[in-house]
């Protein structure tokens, strides 16, 4: 080979490895995050009492939820990827007010009101550390929040994202600390077990609630279009389209973090139900409830490592909570919303963020139950989320917005079936509660 061809050849595979990278930190940087922000502290609380109350055999909707995580969050992203634009305003320029703002306030206050118990949730796991009074270590949490939201790039406040999301591979630790039965695992895995009861239907729906959280959607779609700002594209014009190549990417990115959470999920169900629930502790009501009850069971290793995730975790949904409301109503009222934006250059975008979560901080300054909080919190979003949720699959699906990338025929199957799932999910709850 002449030096010329071995230059040429060395510089092929440096570029080629350089790329396989920027693939590996996009995909750790979109999708795991999306995937860590899906098990916030409510999720965990929700899974861990899941566990407590019916042991292994609950592990099962783990992989049930799965291809519904992927469906959800895959359609956000390929509407912002192809539009250039945030959901709520594409939901604004193609719907009349009367469907726009019924859902807008629903997901600003499912939003606001789950932000609030998460902060909650990690203030009282950082209690079982620091025993301080709750409310100045909320406010300190939420100060924290803030802070890096204002003034961290959007490339610092991603790359955070990445190292918080890797904390819940605590909860994998904590699973094998707890040394649960491998015959017992195999089977609440593969043998799906229902009971119709109404705490087993309560949870089950709880738990299908907080997997398709609405927060989810938003925050993905309105992210591939922060990645575009990030590689130039400033106009809407250049944002708008995707290629093929770039919506397999997304899909594989996707399928990580959905498969991330999905993982964690089904971890923590395992700890508890293996430890608690054999126990007999199956009434638990939070996440640092569950922290604490771990410790003389699977041990103080066990019992740090899972409030450890609750902390770690709340730092990442917490913003993505916040955020998310904030691009929502600045979409809807035309107001600049970009992370890579300066304070000064979105003064209404930023002064959402701190609204939003000064008034998460408020809730808990009126002294209501977290657990009350969320509850609250899944109402409101189990009656936002499904329409919500069906708009996206009617909008993905329409050629005039979509073009060549409308959904697939097997996609569209997946996507109405997950509107059925979740529709069903926010009928059951009340329903549930009735029998």
């Amino acid at each position: 080979m002449s030096g010329k061809a071995e230059t040429e050849s060395r510089a092929t595979s440096q570029s080629g490895r350089t790329r396989n990278r920027r693939e590996l930190a996009r995909t750790l940087g979109l999708g795991v995050v999306t995937g860590a922000a899906d098990d916030d502290c409510s999720a965990i609380g929700t899974y861990a009492s899941a566990g407590a109350q019916f042991g292994l055999s609950f592990l099962w909707t783990a992989p049930v939820t799965f291809p519904m995580m992927f469906a959800v969050v895959y359609l956000s992203s390929k509407l912002g990827q192809v539009t250039g634009k945030g959901l709520f305003q594409v939901v604004k320029e193609r719907y009349p007010k009367w469907v726009l703002w019924p859902m807008l306030i629903g997901v600003l206050a499912g939003n606001t009101i789950e932000a609030g118990a998460d902060i909650a949730g990690m203030a009282a796991c950082l209690n079982i550390f620091f025993p301080v009074p709750p409310f100045l270590t909320v406010v300190a949490v939420a100060s924290t929040i803030l802070l890096l939201q204002i003034f961290g790039s959007y490339t610092f406040i991603r790359n955070i994202f990445r190292w918080l999301a890797l904390s819940l591979f605590a909860y994998v630790g904590s699973a094998f600390l707890a040394r649960p039965d491998l015959w017992e695992v195999l089977r609440g895995t593969f043998v799906p077990h229902i009971e119709l009861s109404r705490d087993f239907l309560s949870i089950l729906v709880a738990v299908i609630g907080t997997t398709l959280s609405a927060y989810l959607y938003t925050w993905q779609s309105n992210v591939e279009v922060e990645e575009k700002i990030e590689e130039g594209k400033t106009r809407l014009s250049d944002r708008q389209g995707a290629t093929e190549g770039e919506l397999r990417r997304s899909q594989r990115d996707i399928v990580a973090g959905m498969a991330f959470s999905n993982i964690i999920m089904y971890f923590i169900i395992l700890s508890t139900g293996a430890t608690l629930h054999k126990a007999g502790q199956t009434n638990i009501e939070d996440a640092a409830q569950a922290a604490e009850a771990l410790r003389p069971l699977a041990g103080s290793a066990a019992a740090f490592l899972f409030a450890i995730g609750v902390i770690a975790v709340g730092f990442l949904a917490v913003p993505v909570m916040t955020t998310g409301a904030a691009y929502d109503l600045a979409q809807v009222m035309g107001w600049k919303s970009s992370l890579h934006a300066q304070p000064k250059e979105a003064k209404a975008f930023y002064a959402l963020i701190a609204g939003f979560t000064l008034l998460a901080v408020l809730l808990n300054g009126l002294g209501f139950n977290p657990m009350k909080a969320l509850v609250y919190a899944g109402i409101v979003q189990g009656f936002s989320t499904p329409p919500l949720l069906l708009f996206i699959v009617l909008m993905t699906s329409n050629r005039d917005l979509m073009g060549d990338k409308v959904n697939s025929f097997w996609l569209n199957g997946l996507s109405w079936l997950t509107v059925a799932a979740i529709f069903s999910a926010s009928i059951g709850l009340p329903v549930s509660w009735l029998l």
